[in-house]
């Protein structure tokens, strides 16, 4: 069997900014940079390590906060360049437009940010940080805005037990793209936190696969560290998409690691021992040779484990076994289900029906195919070949076109064979457009000597953006060289779309009083036309746009408010409390004044504090749970 990476951890730094409980690095080291953290030509090296492998594999940066390593931006940079897929695992605490925006043409494909209650009180006592939460939320909607794709990542806790359901209402309703509920292994500081019950542990992932199916084709919703997971969806639905795991269950030391960040590799994050340095050793060299990894991959499991039908599709968490009884082989204590329901025999799936399958071509793919696919995480990759050849063949096409991706994807829809969220082949269309538009280094259309000069001596502020435009109209325009000549035709066309702009509000030449006119003409056009422009401005983009449109009015609409109700003065604004509500998003900051101050009115109170906005905040989970309904 191919044992080959598909996803990697790497741990870039020790620093953050936040005092998690549960975290399972070295407490000590949470406040100051490692002496040994890699540098960045360490950090160069080993992707290349990485690359030689799998150069299209699942790279999770993480931390502590990767934000805080200054040379963030060229390590997913350069690993993009390989041909890898970037998730930055963070708080989202530091996230900004500016740094969400840099994040993006630096290659990162989304962000996993951490979101443990919508309660904010709890969030930040969990998170060990006063205003976290609001930190947060602010992050998510930087990612909206810069049109960055996240994901919620929420860690199970007696405290959030029974609130996870609101939580994952909550992320769908900001726009999340997938939803992860991950299980506490206690390493760490987490070896201090009391867990949950197996019992509990067993509830919650019953009640996680009731919860997706609401979701389903519009947010993925999983479990992680909780391989038990797909004997659940197995006992429920023994076809559906979310029981495909990698050959062999758990995926640690077999088609997963985690690196430190001194360079220390182990076969997850929750893993303490360590297979070898990369300083000290190629990484190729720790995946293909390493006992410890050997032993994950060939050697049988102990206990209720070695004996159990599902143990080809679950295995059991080897963190966990680790952990509770020193062997990595060991029994799964966390797991209640006693083997012998299924008779005693081993449950498997197909290899071509799992995560891992080999990419292998029967049929033609044309270009535009081809692309779209290598938008697709590589350790699905093989799976959807051989479903859209299937589905190619059973249907007669001879070729397969992004058409036929598409309709392959909708027969699997209503035959629930995938778990993709319904627009996701049309989302990574659009992601492989904009990704031509911005091209990577050793994808760029060359540029003559004398056009490199001539853009060089502009501005610096506009030159990058020249040197993007005109890599997109070169291709636009069929071009396999940028030139002189090439500039002055696409200057020669902006300067005639320019002309007829400026003659369509009365101009015969480009003045500055025709820029004065086009101001006015802005600053006087009525609120319903500017909805209607941003309609059809957002008109190619995702149905989930509406929403922001909806928020957008009803922000407009309550900006007019006045400050007196028929018979009711409202209450008095604390600056400090004033200032606290200038940090919400805009489009919901008329809806909470309104909500607050009316909170304030019906408790009689006559002036609005911060103390009293924690009271009104307390009541959030009723709002939202009656709101669901």
């Amino acid at each position: 069997m191919n044992y080959k990476p598909y996803a990697i951890s790497w741990n870039t730094t020790y620093r953050c900014n936040l005092r998690c409980n549960h975290c399972y690095l070295d407490t000590n080291a949470l406040t100051r940079q490692s002496a040994n953290e890699l540098s960045t030509q360490e950090g160069f090296r080993l992707i290349d390590q990485m690359a030689e492998l799998n150069p299209n594999l699942l790279l999770i940066l993480t931390g502590g906060e990767p934000l805080l390593r200054k040379d963030i931006y060229e390590l997913t940079c350069y690993a993009s360049q390989k041909g890898m897929m970037i998730v930055l695992g963070t708080n989202g605490n530091l996230i900004n437009d500016d740094n969400a925006k840099r994040l993006k043409e630096s290659g990162v494909t989304g962000i996993g940010i951490s979101l443990d209650s919508i309660v904010p009180e709890k969030h930040d006592k969990f998170r060990g940080f006063s205003g976290a939460w609001d930190d947060t939320i602010n992050g998510i909607e930087a990612c909206r805005r810069q049109g960055v794709e996240f994901q919620i990542q929420t860690t199970v806790t007696r405290e959030n037990f029974n609130e996870i359901p609101r939580i994952i209402e909550f992320s769908y309703d900001l726009g999340a793209k997938v939803f992860n509920l991950f299980f506490l292994v206690c390493t760490g500081k987490g070896q201090e936190l009391t867990d949950i019950t197996p019992h509990q542990y067993d509830q919650a992932l019953h009640q996680l696969y009731e919860t997706q199916k609401k979701y389903q084709g519009k947010m993925l919703v999983g479990a992680k560290c909780a391989p038990h997971y797909r004997r659940i969806v197995y006992e429920h639905d023994n076809t559906s998409p979310l029981i495909r795991a990698y050959s062999g269950g758990c995926p640690a030391g077999t088609h997963y690691c985690r690196i430190t960040p001194e360079g220390n590799v182990t076969p997850c994050p929750y893993m303490p021992n360590v297979s070898g340095n990369v300083r000290e050793k190629s990484f190729v060299e720790i995946w293909k040779d390493t006992a410890d990894f050997q032993t994950l991959r060939y050697a049988n499991l102990n206990g209720r484990c070695g004996i159990c039908e599902f143990r080809q599709i679950c295995k059991g968490c080897r963190a966990r076994a680790l952990a509770l009884t020193g062997n990595q082989m060991g029994e799964d204590s966390w797991c209640n289900y006693i083997p012998g329901k299924y008779d005693n025999k081993t449950i498997q799936l197909k290899t071509s029906e799992t995560f891992g399958t080999e990419e292998e071509f029967t049929m033609n793919w044309n270009t535009q195919a081809k692309g779209i696919l290598k938008q697709i995480p590589s350790f699905s990759r093989g799976m959807i070949i051989k479903n859209v050849e299937r589905f190619a063949a059973e249907n007669n096409y001879g070729e397969i076109t992004l058409e036929v991706m598409k309709a392959a994807r909708e027969e699997m829809m209503k035959n629930k064979k995938t778990a993709f969220p319904k627009n996701e082949i049309e989302n990574i269309e659009k992601q492989h457009d904009k990704s031509n538009s911005y091209s990577q280094q050793n994808d760029e259309i060359p540029w003559s000597d004398e056009a490199r000069k001539r853009v060089e001596h502009a501005p610096d502020f506009v030159r990058h953006g020249i040197f993007k435009l005109m890599q997109k109209k070169a291709r636009l325009h069929g071009y396999k060289e940028i030139t002189s000549k090439f500039l002055s035709e696409i200057r020669d066309e902006s300067m005639q779309l320019a002309s007829k702009r400026i003659k369509n509000i009365g101009f015969d030449e480009l003045r500055m009083e025709a820029w004065d006119k086009a101001k006015d003409k802005l600053k006087s056009a009525h609120k319903k036309e500017v909805i209607e422009e941003i309609k059809a401005f957002l008109g190619d983009r995702t149905a989930r746009n509406e929403g922001i449109i909806t928020k957008f009015q009803a922000y407009l609409k309550s900006a007019n408010v006045t400050v007196q109700k028929e018979n009711q003065t409202l209450p008095v604004w604390a600056e400090d409390a004033r200032q606290r509500l200038e940090k919400a998003p805009i489009f919901v900051r008329g809806k909470a004044r309104k909500s607050i101050e009316d909170f304030a009115a019906r408790n009689g109170v006559t002036e609005i504090t911060c103390e009293l906005i924690d009271q009104y905040m307390k009541n959030i989970p009723a709002f939202v749970k009656n709101k669901s309904k």
